[in-house]
């Protein structure tokens, strides 16, 4: 995310918007996650005994976000790549992401997953002596991408929300050889022809098609914000195709609204063919209905995500920038956009940790989702200003920079 961040800053005049976006949702995981506690159909590290079904206020956010995340990586893909070489681009990309997904994973994962052991009163193993039995793990190929698991006599090992820094990661270098061709003449011809292709209304959301049956087949797995990681890499080699051909932008731009307009009635459909589908699994059963309901709601994200790029690239910052406040919103985003991936690996221990205080209290459940999310995020701002933001070391370890 921060190698989105870092490498499409400075396209803004290609991709208005862009970091605008990232900010609003990585900024919006504080209070997406603070709802998980209060959650009655999610397993988060720490849970309010007062929950509630949260599903269908979830769902049009989640059908969004990621995708949306994964799209626009792919587009600093592309920008990074064509500007610098393999070389130089597998060189940032490390940098940009093996160094703060080891950093938080040593650092910050595994304290949600002992605040979830300290739920059960019979555990008392300290942190001190949890930390090293966390990292005691086994390979598993059949779990691929996930390959590293909890040993058997290890205490929990998972990558935790770093899940997307990690597959940020493996995408960048599974798509090398697109971005290569891509920039070669023959990867040109093909990117030019279907750019004169897309420039019939609608063309640009077949897309959806596709991962609408990638979704269906292989399920949606709630680990990863109920995506799957191929659904999440034709997101991203998308993000790459869309960047190598300017045109690609003023076709999202005009279909924006039509692709909104299908949005919304595919998040019906997906939710009407779920809610129908009776027993079993939603996110993996068999069931038509069930199947229905999940190619609708991969569809539903191909089309949110041209709806949101598009629209953003109807958007010129000096419409709107005049006046103090537009002033200020381009300072906050200045300052935030750098911040991106800090934030997203700061804020679930953040969270996590200030709700295993809160909960339980005599407060309403309203009232505790509020302290949580104000608190977390005065928290996460506060780490990343004070203790990552200040020295080249921490920027390293955390933003990626």
């Amino acid at each position: 995310m921060a190698s989105a961040a870092a490498e499409t800053s400075g396209q803004v005049d290609r991709w208005a918007g862009l970091d605008l976006a990232r900010v609003v949702v990585v900024g919006g995981l504080i209070p997406f996650h603070a709802a998980l506690v209060f959650d009655a159909t999610d397993d988060f590290y720490v849970k309010s005994d007062r929950t509630a079904d949260l599903v269908p206020f979830a769902a049009p956010v989640v059908v969004a976000a990621m995708p949306l995340l994964f799209l626009v990586a792919g587009i600093g893909a592309w920008h990074s790549w064509s500007a610098r070489g393999t070389g130089a681009y597998l060189l940032r990309r490390v940098r940009r992401l093996l160094v703060p997904l080891v950093a938080g994973t040593v650092l910050l994962v595994p304290l949600p997953v002992w605040l979830r052991l300290r739920a059960d009163p019979g555990y008392t193993e300290s942190y001190a002596a949890f930390w090293p039995r966390f990292f005691r793990v086994r390979w598993d190929w059949t779990e691929f991408p996930f390959v590293l698991r909890p040993a058997a006599d290890g205490r929990g090992f998972e990558t935790g929300h770093l899940w997307f820094v990690y597959l940020l990661l493996l995408y960048s270098l599974a798509v090398l050889p697109l971005l290569r061709w891509l920039g070669s003449a023959g990867g040109g011809r093909v990117v030019a022809a279907l750019a004169d292709s897309a420039g019939r209304r609608g063309v640009v959301l077949l897309p959806a098609v596709l991962l609408g049956a990638v979704a269906a087949a292989l399920g949606l797995d709630e680990g990863i914000a109920a995506g799957t990681t191929l659904g999440y890499l034709l997101f991203f080699a998308a993000g790459a195709v869309l960047a190598a051909d300017p045109r690609f932008r003023e076709v999202l731009r005009r279909d924006a609204g039509l692709a909104a307009v299908v949005a919304v009635g595919l998040v019906v459909v997906a939710g009407a063919a779920l809610l129908l589908g009776g027993e079993g699994d939603l996110l993996l059963g068999r069931d038509p209905l069930h199947l229905a309901g999940r190619a609708a709601f991969g569809a539903a994200g191909w089309c949110a995500v041209v709806a949101i790029v598009g629209g953003l690239a109807r958007w010129r910052p000096s419409s709107g920038g005049a006046g103090p406040a537009g002033a200020r919103g381009g300072r906050v985003v200045r300052y935030a956009a750098p911040a991106v991936l800090a934030w997203y690996v700061l804020h679930q221990p953040v969270v996590v940790a200030v709700a295993y205080l809160v909960v339980g209290s005599p407060l309403h459940p309203v009232l505790e989702y509020l302290l949580v999310c104000a608190v977390s995020a005065v928290l996460t701002l506060l780490a990343y200003d004070l203790l990552v933001r200040r020295t080249a070391l921490t920027r390293a370890l955390f933003a990626g920079t």
